[in-house]
């Protein structure tokens, strides 16, 4: 994710001054946008081109001057003249923000393509380098937003001070709040008229009610890339007080939670455990019997490799309510990297999951005897002893030909693959990059999509 060339923020305007030089059709689009404001719109120009008279602006028909700047909010400039330069340099001297049309170099701000649902506003600015992008989005925004949203900002707004009044824990009222801009019923009954009777009815539930019990959300973050993060997942992160996070995901996912949540990395990583899976299970529940809703977020699935058992187990012990939200596994997402089918009709009829990381024989026989019948094999955690369990997987029978495929950093842009067979694997160790591995054997993997893919050993296999 980049960085901000700008910082977006709504600016004050109530009963100032707003100055836009040029009376043409650039000028026009600035008056389309600053006239929904209740500052007092000047439009300076010594030749008016354009019709302003649908907007609530006070046009002056002569060039601009020094003291005509003076006490401005927001001066835009959409001319090219004597008296434009003199604007600009006015307001650049006094520290009045400026906007130079079509000029992003010169601009202090840019004006943003603007949802508009009074109170609430969406800005969605390119920082000038994309004005139809941001048009684009603006649209499907507008297409997102129901008619009705900016009437139920509002009413949160009037509810404020009666909401301090009844509720002083800060959970408890954002609570409130969730529920009166999330509710279909509050909804209906803002439409019909009658939303401070169904916000005051909502208050008084939850000013009567305790101070809640927690709840612990099992969020799968998936392999690493953000968009691969479920809606649901998406959704729970903005609902939770604290967010308890593994050292694998990234913090892109872990900043998609509320800003002001609590973020707490137990940071267990190879070799590495800051935390102890007791400690995590103490924690965890220790959080939820506080009354907050707590956000467990797991790389992949959490049900997969994840140790989600145990730490339900501790949830149900403490009686604490919990749910769990799947997400997408790393060998689902090598899969996905590398068109790699894992199952296929004819080749292959199912498709393991198996962690290589403390595997002994009998684990070992069967999954060589599992990749020999045909199934693929996915292995976890293996990639520091691959030509090993490579090795060990050939004494117990497995194909010296089985095509391997091994992907490091699946689902992420950085991800590496290599392609092999088992036999090549296990003649020597191979320089994987850095990040965790996924490697899939079986007569499937062949079928992949793997001409990209680093030599996982002495040789890479062909795909036939």
């Amino acid at each position: 994710m980049g960085s901000l060339n700008t910082f977006p923020l709504s600016f004050k305007v109530k009963g100032k001054r707003i100055i836009i030089v040029g009376g043409n059709d650039e000028a026009l689009n600035k008056v389309r946008l600053v006239s929904k404001t209740t500052a007092s719109v000047e439009i300076y120009s010594q030749t008016v081109e354009t019709d302003f008279s649908a907007f609530p602006v006070t046009i002056i028909p002569r060039a601009i001057t020094a003291d005509d700047v003076v006490g401005a909010s927001l001066v835009f400039v959409a001319e090219e003249s004597d008296a434009a330069e003199l604007a600009k340099a006015t307001a650049r001297r006094l520290g009045i923000p400026l906007n130079v049309v079509d000029v992003p170099a010169e601009c202090d701000f840019y004006t943003p393509s603007i949802v508009d649902r009074a109170p609430l506003t969406v800005a969605i600015s390119t920082e000038g380098d994309a004005p139809v992008l941001a048009r684009l989005v603006r649209a499907q925004m507008e297409a997102m937003l129901s008619p009705s949203v900016g009437k139920i900002a509002g009413l949160a707004g009037k509810m404020r001070h009666a909401v301090e009044a009844l509720i002083h824990e800060g959970p408890k009222r954002r609570r409130y709040y969730e529920e009166l801009v999330s509710s279909p019923a509050v909804a209906r009954a803002v439409e019909a008229g009658a939303g401070d009777a169904a916000a005051n009815d909502l208050l008084q539930q939850h000013a009567n009610a305790g101070s809640g019990e927690g709840v612990v959300w099992l969020i799968g973050a998936g392999p690493g890339s953000e968009d691969l993060l479920t809606l649901r997942a998406q959704r729970l992160l903005q609902s939770a007080d604290v967010i308890v996070h593994d050292q694998l995901v990234p913090a892109a996912v872990v900043e998609m939670g509320r800003r002001d949540a609590e973020q707490i990395c137990v940071g267990k990583a190879r070799g590495h455990h800051s935390f102890s899976q007791a400690q995590i299970n103490t924690l965890i529940v220790r959080l939820a019997s506080e009354g907050k809703k707590v956000a467990r977020l797991k790389s992949g699935d959490p049900m997969i490799f994840g140790r989600a058992g145990e730490e339900i187990a501790a949830l149900r012990k403490a009686g604490i309510a919990y749910d769990i939200v799947p997400g997408v596994s790393a060998a689902l997402a090598a899969a996905a990297d590398t068109a790699t089918p894992v199952t296929l009709r004819g080749v292959s009829t199912g498709f393991v999951v198996a962690t290589a990381h403390g595997a002994d024989d009998t684990d070992l026989n069967h999954w060589a005897a599992l990749a020999q019948s045909g199934l693929t094999v996915a292995l976890y955690m293996g990639k520091a002893i691959a030509a090993e369990t490579a090795a060990r997987l050939v004494s117990h029978g497995a194909g010296f030909d089985l095509p391997v495929g091994i992907v490091v950093n699946a689902g992420r842009a950085d991800r590496t693959f290599y392609s092999g067979t088992l036999g090549a694997l296990a003649e020597g160790a191979v320089e994987f990059v850095d990040g965790p591995a996924v490697i899939l054997i079986g007569r499937a993997v062949a079928h992949g999509d793997w001409a990209q893919a680093a030599s996982a050993a002495a040789e890479s296999f062909k795909v036939a």
